[in-house]
């Protein structure tokens, strides 16, 4: 039986007898279920339970690492630790009861593996006896929000206790998954790169008010593109590391709890769907239109516009006869209406809107010779968007002499979802140190592999091996240094301990995870 529905049944039988002594002690496990809803027993890969047995009981001590191997980014954005510290890991990670229910999956023949001999719950239960169900377990990481060199450990997790050395990689499947929210703040970080530079190109903005239009730019869309709303929670945030802009309001909830701020980071505006534009008809899409403007006739609003032709609405419905209702809105930034394109190939969709509405709204040309809208109106593409997409935009509408602060950007599953995976920059965990009968032991796999024209060569894959600090060069990049060079003891480790023994030791706030991803002024290469 769960431990929810056990907690449950006991809470109801205490309060139908008035047994307020019984309540009390029910309170751990009330604040267990809150907190960390999810068997951490359960959270791992079948295999990793008969580990234990393999290394033998002559391992007392193992050290294991995460790195991004390489791949589509040459930096990744650090981020996401702090969500698997606290939901899963801070305080009781694992009750009696939850052994109890793991045992049931995984300890019998009718179990996971249909035999008795593979799982031991004496490992859980003695970590819930000896230390409360508190991890007896030390993790270091570089501070979150840090853009480290692919190739680099990221965080290393350590056992604390000599009967719990499988403990560490018993961990790796639910902490590698921290490979989402990297991932995710990496592909926003690099958008921002791009962004920021066509804006350096482009415009004369000061680098503060510059920042302040960049914010803006690219907005999260994804919620409906995720596969559940723990991934909208935690990939939502991740973008927010870069950006301000989003509509998907639950990741906003997250960085509260998580990261100490009182700040609600992802900010949206109203805006109309098809199902509102459509409601009339074709003969009603201009009444609707008119409805956007006058319901909100001050702000932001957006109103997509392509239901039926979206080069009809810009040239007669916006920019005839609702061109002055439109320039009536205040010149001043923050007023806009934000016309949405959503269909139609991206690029030459956008020149030939904006060619009509510089004829219909006219334009002014910048210090630097690119034609800017009037204040009151801009558009935002929220279809087909994505790194490389993004990248064609910039280059036509530089091409085109258009500024691109004319333009905003949604974009949805893929920022979330679509074409990242564990594999989009190679993230692995695995062990590098160990104490075996005594003796430290560097760890390492050094696999020897074949290609596809059947030439062995070494992989790739190769680890690390032995203890592992993370070091930061004079030039701002970074190296890993090992227990084997000369230099180790002595030179400085950005790896901080972020938790031990249950205890988050060092909590960063989304103030400072933002400040150490910012793009620089002085545009960065990421891929």
């Amino acid at each position: 039986m769960s431990l929810q529905r056990q907690i449950t049944r006991k809470l109801e039988k205490a309060i139908l007898d008035k047994d307020w002594t019984s309540i009390e002690g029910i309170q751990k496990h009330l604040t267990k279920i809150i907190t960390k809803p999810d068997n951490l027993i359960l959270c791992t890969d079948a295999y990793k339970y008969s580990h234990h047995k393999f290394y033998g009981s002559e391992m007392t001590k193992m050290v294991s690492y995460m790195e991004s191997r390489g791949g589509k980014f040459s930096k990744t954005v650090f981020y996401g630790l702090q969500i698997f510290l606290k939901q899963y890991l801070e305080g009781v990670a694992i009750t009696k009861e939850e052994v109890d229910e793991a045992f049931d999956y995984l300890g019998t023949k009718h179990g996971v593996f249909g035999r008795e001999d593979v799982f031991d719950r004496s490992k859980f239960d003695y970590i819930v006896d000896k230390y409360d169900g508190k991890l007896p377990i030390s993790i270091k990481a570089v501070p979150e929000g840090t853009v480290v060199d692919a190739k680099n450990v990221l965080f290393t997790i350590e056992s604390l206790d000599e009967n719990c050395a499988w403990l560490t990689n018993f961990l790796e499947s639910l902490l590698l998954q921290v490979w989402y929210p990297i991932t995710v703040a990496t592909l926003s970080r690099e958008v921002r790169v791009i962004v920021t530079k066509a804006f350096k190109d482009c415009t004369s903005y000061d680098d503060e008010l510059m920042n302040i239009m960049i914010d803006f730019v690219l907005n999260d869309f994804g919620f409906r593109g995720v596969s559940s709303v723990q991934s909208a929670k935690t990939g939502g945030s991740a973008h927010l590391v870069n950006f301000l802009g989003s509509d998907t309001v639950i990741a906003s909830k997250l960085i509260r709890d998580v990261y100490n701020t009182e700040r609600v980071y992802g900010l949206s505006i109203p805006a109309t769907e098809h199902s509102i534009m459509t409601l009339k008809g074709e003969s009603g899409e201009l009444e609707l239109m008119k409805r956007v403007l006058t319901t909100f006739p001050t702000g932001l609003v957006a109103c997509v516009s392509d239901s039926f032709n979206i080069f009809r609405a810009c040239s007669e419905y916006w920019g005839t006869e609702l061109r002055d209702l439109v320039l009536s809105r205040p010149a001043t930034p923050g007023n806009q209406l934000v016309i949405r394109p959503d269909s139609g190939h991206v690029t030459r969709t956008l020149v030939e809107i904006f060619n009509i509405l510089f004829d219909k709204f006219g334009y002014t040309v910048n210090e630097k010779g690119y034609k800017v809208l009037p204040p009151q109106v801009r558009v935002i593409q929220g279809d087909g968007v994505n790194l490389n997409s993004i990248q064609e935009i910039y280059d036509l509408l530089k091409s085109e002499k258009i500024s691109p602060e004319n333009l905003a950007l949604g974009m949805g599953g893929k920022l979330l979802q679509a074409d990242i995976n564990r594999d989009t920059n190679n993230f692995a965990t695995k062990a590098c140190f160990a104490i075996v009968d005594g003796k430290e032991v560097d760890v390492v796999k050094s696999p020897t592999e074949m290609d596809e024209n059947g030439n062995i060569t070494k992989s790739f894959k190769k680890s690390k091996k032995g203890k592992l600090k993370l070091v930061k060069n004079e030039d701002g990049s970074y190296r890993t240094v090992t227990s084997s060079d000369s230099d180790f003891d002595t030179i400085k480790d950005e790896l901080i301990e972020v938790f031990r023994s249950g205890v988050i030791t060092k909590e960063w706030t989304f103030e400072e995870v933002r400040d150490r991803a910012k793009v620089e002024t002085q545009i960065e290469e990421m891929v």
